[in-house]
């Protein structure tokens, strides 16, 4: 069994890696590296014209951080999980340390979707994402690539793809293609999410490459 710190976990993620629990219950947790890493390419993010009229209606909020610990525990309430008790630990500390965020979205003071990562230099690695309403994660998701692009993020790291991630114009790249995305966006150039002069654009983040997808 391994002893992570949350300093050695966020070494882990400079390196390539991340960690993993097999399931909820599980007492041991273990670091990946997988052969094809999935990542969003900030400027290809696609919003379908479904995803569009979603963002347009504003019948929610988007938040920063105002319920992390809430946000991991809704992205690990499902039947499967590899969220167990060290990585919330691991991650909450991190959180406390500024290095691990949450951008969600709410509606009727209840939380209907979310994304939660952590942040080194200029990439943004996303861990896990939930959806309780229509759209919420794909909204979530919307607001935070435009934050990061508009912060100077250079990486969104989604560790795999999925359907749902390919659909928003995720792409699975070699490993040693992504540790050299990686290792750039470490160059002495860091990046803040937190960074208080971002103004989000509604009518541009439902704009955004719409002419890209032809999802409905």
């Amino acid at each position: 069994m391994i002893h992570v710190t949350p300093e050695l976990l966020l070494e882990g993620y400079r390196c390539g890696i991340f960690p993993m629990a097999e399931t909820r219950t599980s007492d041991e947790i273990f670091w990946v590296e997988p052969k094809k890493r999935g990542i969003l390419p900030l400027e290809q993010f696609h919003v379908s014209r479904s995803l569009a009229r979603a963002i347009m209606k504003m019948d929610y909020d988007v938040r920063i951080n105002s319920d992390f610990a809430g946000c991991v525990r809704a992205c690990a309430d499902r039947e499967d999980t590899w969220i167990n008790d060290t990585i919330f630990d691991l991650y909450q500390n991190l959180h406390d340390m500024g290095h691990a965020h949450s951008i969600e979205v709410w509606r009727d003071n209840m939380m209907i979707g979310g994304v939660y990562g952590v942040t080194s230099g200029a990439a943004f690695f996303g861990e896990s994402m939930f959806s309780r309403a229509t759209n919420g994660s794909k909204i979530a998701l919307a607001y935070a690539v435009d934050r990061l692009r508009k912060t100077g993020f250079t990486l969104f790291d989604t560790q795999f793809i999925t359907p749902h991630l390919a659909s928003l114009g995720g792409l699975e790249i070699s490993q040693n293609k992504y540790l050299m995305l990686l290792y750039s966006a470490h160059e002495p150039n860091s990046a803040d999410i937190l960074d208080g002069s971002y103004c989000p654009d509604v009518s541009a983040i439902a704009q955004r490459n719409t002419h890209t997808s032809n999802r409905a």
